[in-house]
């Protein structure tokens, strides 16, 4: 078995692009999640070691000197972060020119050739779903033999082996906790809804919705919800429970876990049983019955994907969401003392400045204790990428460069001949502004640092970092 490094790069100060998150930026907030597409492979290959290099505080100079300790090195990448994780792979092969060198990630799976012709630094790049091709590279067979991936030959040549099957048997995939606890430092990840410190995983992957801009259900997961059996599911989460003694919340990562909700029924009473306080990503369109299964064993709080309060905008992307039935949802959590964590899109196709008054009017009719504010993000690989690039939409698009900043922070990409994208990214302020500097909002968050006193720190410090952000993008808007 070769010595396997698995990374996710320095980046952006504050930059959470890593193997777990899905639009990678920097928040309002700091925030990162579990590098769980690396955990996985890091859990097939013995012995390897996992390196997240932005929760952790690490630097250029740090992670690339520790290329001379591996044969292997499989970096994580993405569209926005991809020019600065290719600097990272060219540093690793001068510290060690033999060394092995791949990247993974959707920006690699939906543009093998384009990644490869980036660098000489990179010898491959795995697509698809990489877990067990990994593996295969890490005991040292040949590449051309690899299902799964691009690479460069001896020739300089790029080679496209075919596709690997779509893995079945979800239950075949190992543990991803053993690697967190041996590798990662749970304090360092944090993110503003969950309790702290909490510990992520997957028990599935895919989503049937077909949602435009989803990124990966569209480049890795696919659109079948391909799930991990209830029992592997509930014994992962006692050795997380065993491994982590202060884990405060386990947060289940699927794109929607509820999807199957006879298994989410399952897994919830194995929870309860188990005691445990968790969370999960949800589609505003749970039945009650079910939200009351879920709530008596343990469910805390949903993050729910509403995107829009006009239900053209919804049809448009293909959210298959009705705009009532998401009203109602979001009144049986409050009945049955189910916390949620909203998310909102602004900018998708359709969008005026009408729909978004709509929706920022919807966000505060169904009150969900927590926001997110995203802009549209076209990633290559999803239909609304194709959509932008046909209508004209992203004219200075540089290979997915345009979604963030200098700084690392998401930017409006997206331009419509009826709304410029300056209108876009200035409405997002006034969405968080008018959500969350409210009377009924403010005393609604000031109670619940009433009641767990021990959080009190840490929202103050949110809160801080949430204002100076506001603050810092009304003074860059101002200076343009």
């Amino acid at each position: 078995m070769m010595r396997t490094l698995f990374l996710n790069p320095p980046s952006y100060e504050g930059f959470d692009g890593g193997a777990g998150a899905r639009y990678q930026a920097k928040r309002e907030i700091r925030s990162y999640w579990y590098p769980t597409w690396l955990a996985q492979p890091a859990a097939i290959v013995e012995h390897s070691v996992l390196i997240d290099a932005p929760p952790a505080g690490l630097g250029l100079a740090d992670v690339a000197p520790r290329a001379r300790d591996f044969d292997l090195a499989v970096l994580h990448t993405s569209s926005p972060s991809f020019r600065g994780d290719v600097e990272v792979a060219e540093a690793m092969k001068q510290e060690h020119p033999s060394l092995l060198l791949g990247l993974v990630g959707a920006k690699v799976a939906v543009e093998p050739e384009r990644s490869l012709a980036a660098s000489p630094a990179i010898d491959f790049v795995a697509r698809e779903e990489f877990d067990f091709t990994i593996g295969e590279i890490a005991q040292g067979r040949p590449l051309r033999g690899i299902a799964g991936i691009s690479y460069r030959s001896p020739g300089g040549v790029i080679e496209h082996n075919p596709d690997r099957p779509v893995l079945e048997d979800m239950d075949r995939l190992p543990f991803v906790v053993p690697v967190y606890r041996r590798n990662l430092d749970p304090a360092n990840y944090a993110i503003g809804y969950l309790r702290h410190p909490y510990v992520s995983f997957y028990t599935g992957r895919g989503c049937r919705s077909r949602c435009t801009y989803c990124l990966w259900p569209q480049t890795v997961g696919g659109h079948r919800y391909r799930t991990r059996s209830a029992g592997h599911v509930v014994e992962e989460a006692a050795l997380a429970k065993t491994l982590f003694f202060e884990m405060k919340e386990l947060f289940f990562d699927d794109d929607t876990f509820t999807d199957d909700r006879p298994r989410a029924e399952e897994i919830a009473r194995g929870l309860g049983r188990l005691g445990m306080t968790w969370s999960c990503n949800a589609k505003a369109n749970v039945p009650r019955e079910t939200l009351e299964v879920l709530a008596r064993n343990g469910l805390r709080l949903l993050v729910v994907g509403y995107e829009s309060g006009n239900q053209q905008v919804l049809n448009n992307v293909k959210k298959g969401l009705k705009v009532d039935r998401a009203r109602r949802f979001a009144q049986d959590c409050r009945d049955l003392g189910i916390t949620v964590h909203g998310t909102f899109i602004l900018g998708l196709p359709g969008e005026t400045k009408e729909t978004i008054e709509q929706t920022i009017d919807f966000a505060r009719e169904v009150n969900p204790h927590t926001i997110q504010v995203s802009v549209a993000a076209p990633y290559p690989g999803t239909e609304l990428y194709r959509q932008a690039m046909e209508n004209g939409w992203l004219p200075d698009d540089e290979d997915g460069a345009t979604l963030v900043s200098g700084e690392g922070t998401q930017l409006a990409s997206l331009e419509y001949p009826h709304l410029a994208r300056t209108e876009i990214l200035d409405s997002l302020d006034t969405f968080y502004k008018r959500f969350y500097f409210r009377a009924g909002k403010l005393a609604e968050l000031s109670a619940e640092l009433v009641r767990r006193p021990a959080t009190v720190g840490r929202r103050l410090r949110e809160g801080s970092e949430f204002v100076h952000f506001l603050g810092r993008r009304t003074r860059s808007t101002a200076a343009s």
